[in-house]
């Protein structure tokens, strides 16, 4: 038995055919071929399958893909196509986030680094003002095999400075 599922991923509108029991991350790699979010655990303890579902950080390994009908998905995939208010910046520029990953040395191997900057742009769009202290509490949930977190938590840091700059500066005129 197979269920109809309508869902918007990565500002597209998709209509796909599921089994009930079928898992977001699942759906998103095996069906829609977004592989930058990544399964690493299978039981939401590492955050490596974080994706925005409405703007909300969630564990997609522990998500039905059924729950999300009529819902929002953004993946990493997702992000680097559109700025933190959710939308298209048309010129293929990394986000903020993305971008201060890249320059702070915020990822090693990567595997976890998709996860990482969806948690990090939902925690700086819950919580502006950030604090190093607020970052390492935050990202708890996850988890990095191969540093320390300090280059991760200066990457979230300059991130954040980022999207507030990118929010604060005023339309181009067309």
């Amino acid at each position: 038995m197979t269920i109809s599922l309508s869902l918007t991923v990565n500002g597209k509108p998709v209509t796909a055919q599921i089994e009930p029991h079928t898992l977001l991350v699942q759906f998103l790699r095996e069906q829609r071929r977004l592989t930058g979010t990544h399964v690493g655990c299978d039981t939401a303890q590492c955050g490596a399958c974080t994706v925005h579902l409405n703007g909300r950080a969630v564990k997609s390994c522990n998500t039905l893909a059924a729950q999300c009908d009529g819902m929002s998905v953004t993946t990493i995939e997702g992000l680097a196509a559109a700025n933190n208010n959710g939308n298209s910046n048309g010129n293929g520029a990394m986000h903020p986030m993305q971008a201060a990953f890249r320059e702070c040395h915020g990822l090693q191997c990567g595997f976890c680094t998709p996860g990482m900057v969806m948690s990090a742009v939902a925690l700086v769009n819950e919580k502006p003002g950030l604090t190093e202290a607020d970052v390492r509490a935050n990202l708890d949930g996850n988890l990095c095999r191969c540093t320390g977190y300090h280059n991760i938590v200066k990457a979230v840091l300059a991130g954040a400075e980022g999207m507030q700059t990118t929010t604060a500066q005023p339309a181009a005129a067309v």
